[in-house]
């Protein structure tokens, strides 16, 4: 087979590919993670590339009539025929940086297991593998203290922002191992980072606990997720077996198990056992709701009594991604917000308080709240506003959160209203599934005693805004409650207690599974949610225009 070398700047990176490989392909051949946020299916238009070379590509909508002259394309939908050079821009590429102590300590503030010193050689190590992000702890299982946690994004998100996009991905050639591999590298790394940080070996970790959605915990174990996307959404792996690490290709111990936190069905997997086991909401006697904002979030209400479990698909955007300067919870991310009715001024707070990189999910629930407040969008979305933060662009206006002079990258960081309507259609879905699992039970917001909070951005909520733009309900705020990353505290409860592990199991067979595409008023419901607050104001009866 003919092969042609393309070299990806500015990396400076060079990788041999046969002829026809796609860009997007060459450069994870290149371990180059280029935003594909629609699985490589040319219609999100986020993996422009500069090439210079002979290409073959589809025509697309996504390339302006001015970026085909200047030879942009798209990296999913253009063929190499020749060698390349390829440049990669800011806008275009993932970042797989990994958080810092201090982003972690804030970001994992609800697990409340002690830190230490390594003592014995008896380790092991728990995970949250999320859609958007994946976090690792290791954990002394002697004392029970934990030595260390990271974090990093899920590399697997080159192929796809959320977990229909990777299940299709999964079935064309060699997507399956593709997958797999992305987490897999990604564990190992974390793994590998955690133990020579701590002075630990890996042939000294025992044990491994993952706690996941039912698509990541599949992939993880290399096994199809087709039937999770295809009514009835069975999965072949709820009670994934405890089996030897090294068959998931992860490296601990040659004899080192893994065990997957049990899921209830194809939508609403371990990480919400997980989360309800760390939150303690099955020991309530009063009405209790678990809310995981997620790429998939999950929902849980009951009490020590029973247990209903839904999940809608949220998206990304709440966590950095799909949205023009979005970026997770870390080092350069604007996460408090503020904007003067008058002229528009702009204040914020960013992340250890350095120059600006992004806006993070906190940080957009600020700036939606706030620009409501400002008058500078209206209940739609819409920028209706005018000023030297407002422009017109070729799809639609933009509203300057900080001019380029003050920011990390020397580029504008904005909001735009296709970026508005991506996050509405997120906060529109968390609300209007929590909306009708209560109405399925015939119960109302005002009977819930408490709301668990989770997710990505835990303490940087704002809860007040979150109202207002209408992500939560607009209740007595000492209701809500946030635990942080619920599905690692779960993982890490499992790995280190017998008890726990039962208990998981337990919980499983209680959950029952509340399926939303096929309750009738569902729609009509998401529907009403797509505006900020929502359509019907008498839902918000705090909420002031």
């Amino acid at each position: 087979m003919l092969k042609f070398k393309v070299t990806f700047l500015p990396d400076n990176i060079t990788v041999s590919v046969e002829k026809d490989a796609t860009i997007l392909r060459a450069a994870l051949s290149a371990q180059i993670y280029i935003n594909a946020a629609c699985g490589g299916d040319g219609i999100c238009g986020k993996c422009k590339v500069i090439v210079k070379g002979q290409v073959s590509s589809q025509p697309n909508g996504m390339i302006t009539p001015e970026e085909r002259k200047n030879n942009v394309y798209l990296a999913c939908l253009t063929h190499v025929q020749g060698d390349l050079e390829v440049k990669i821009s800011d806008s275009s590429r993932l970042n797989f940086d990994k958080l810092t102590p201090e982003e972690l300590e804030e970001r994992l503030s609800g697990l409340a297991i002690e830190t230490a010193e390594a003592t014995g050689k008896n380790f092991g190590v728990c995970f949250d593998i999320g859609t958007t992000t994946v976090s690792g702890q290791l954990i002394d299982l002697d004392s029970k203290k934990i030595l260390g946690t990271k974090a990093t994004y899920n590399q697997q998100a080159a192929f796809g922002s959320d977990v229909i996009t990777r299940i299709v991905y999964a079935a064309k050639p060699s997507g399956l191992q593709q997958l797999h591999d992305s987490i897999s590298g990604t564990i190992n790394q974390i793994i590998s980072d955690l133990a020579t940080e701590h002075k630990v070996a890996l042939n000294n970790i025992n044990s491994i606990v993952c706690a996941g959605n039912t698509t990541m915990i599949h992939l993880l174990l290399n096994t199809d997720p087709a039937h999770i996307r295809r009514m009835p959404y069975v999965s072949k792996a709820n009670f994934p077996l405890i089996l030897p690490a090294v068959k998931a290709d992860i490296n601990i111990k040659p004899k080192g198990l893994l065990s997957c936190v049990p899921g209830v069905s194809g939508y609403v997997g371990g990480d919400a056992t997980a989360g309800i086991l760390s939150s303690g909401l099955y020991q309530n006697e009063k009405l209790c709701i678990l809310i995981d904002i997620g790429t998939n979030g999950e929902i849980v209400l009951g009490n020590k009594e029973f247990l209903v479990a839904c999940a809608a698909s949220a998206g990304p955007a709440f966590e950095g991604s799909g949205v023009t300067s979005g970026m997770r919870a870390s080092n350069g991310a604007i996460q408090n917000i503020r904007i003067d009715k008058k002229d528009f001024r702009v204040k914020y707070s960013v992340i250890q308080n350095k120059k600006p990189r992004g806006i993070c999910g906190s940080g957009y629930i600020d700036l939606l709240s706030e620009m409501l407040d400002a008058g500078i969008i209206d209940k739609n979305g819409r920028i209706k506003a005018e000023g030297k933060r407002i422009r017109k662009t070729d799809t639609g206006k933009e509203f300057i959160v900080c001019f380029k002079e003050e920011t990390a990258a020397g580029a504008d960081i904005v909001i735009n209203e296709a970026d508005i309507e991506n996050l509405k259609r997120s906060k529109g879905a968390i609300y209007s599934a929590t909306s009708i699992l209560v109405k399925h039970l015939g119960l109302e917001f005002s009977e819930v005693d408490k709301f668990y909070i989770a997710g990505g951005f835990g303490t940087y909520l704002d809860i007040e805004k979150a109202i207002r733009i209408g992500l939560l309900p607009d209740l007595d705020r000492t209701k809500f409650i946030f635990i942080g990353n619920s599905s690692l505290a779960g993982a890490s409860q499992i790995l280190l207690s017998k008890e726990a592990t039962e208990m998981a199991g337990v919980l499983v067979s209680k959950i029952t599974y509340f399926e939303l595409s096929v309750e009738s008023g569902y729609m009509e419901e998401y529907s009403q949610a797509l505006f900020f607050p929502h359509t019907d104001l008498t839902k918000f009866p705090t909420v002031k225009f």
